[in-house]
């Protein structure tokens, strides 16, 4: 009896693979980009943008280096060291990782100096402020950037597992509420074509 409790998922971790996750949209994330100002303004744009393109937790986008962007085959990657310090490669979209390097470049940046010299409270804060005056009606958040990555990769490549890979979960069930959220939402629309 006790073997076959050890198969299944902790409980708590099964309803929480079904939530529908809140997540914005690219149109949305963009207008918080260019929502931005101040002399700062380029430095926000590029972590909102990063936190959206390539799904890292806040700790991580601010621990990035230039060291830290590197190639994968023909793509650019970030060598991210994730929760419990476990190493992981992150696709990371090529214009991004060029915007990147540009950023550090233009700043004189060393190759360990760290691209956003904020901490966290001031990371809450740039988001926070962008949405509003961007106009979301969303509660926005650094985590929501990355739920909003997950949905967005989820949707193009269909593949929960090299999402799983790309956000460094452990397990497949917390991947599996983005394709929760996407089913519940295809299925909402095909109900609404129902004709009475």
């Amino acid at each position: 009896m006790s073997q076959s409790r050890a198969l299944l998922p902790h409980k708590a971790l099964v309803p929480r693979a079904f939530f529908i996750v809140s997540y914005l949209t690219p149109e949305e994330v963009t207008q918080m980009g260019q929502a931005c100002q101040g002399r700062h303004q380029a430095r926000d744009e590029l972590l909102i943008l990063t936190l959206f393109q390539t799904g890292l937790r806040i700790s991580e986008a601010l621990s990035i280096t230039p060291r830290k962007i590197g190639s994968f085959a023909d793509g650019a990657v970030l060598h991210i060291d994730g929760k419990g310090q476990k190493p992981r490669l992150v696709a990371c979209p090529e214009p991004l990782a060029h915007r990147l390097k540009s950023y550090a470049f233009d700043r004189q940046l060393g190759l360990d100096d760290r691209l956003f010299q904020i901490n966290r409270k001031r990371g809450w804060q740039i988001i926070k402020e962008a949405a509003e005056r961007a106009g979301i009606n969303k509660k926005v958040y650094p985590h929501l950037l990355r739920h909003s990555d997950a949905i967005e990769r989820l949707r193009q490549t269909g593949n929960p597992r090299a999402l799983q890979l790309h956000l460094g979960h452990t397990s497949p069930l917390m991947t599996m509420r983005y394709l929760a959220t996407l089913t519940a939402e295809d299925a909402l629309r095909i109900q609404q074509e129902v004709k009475f």
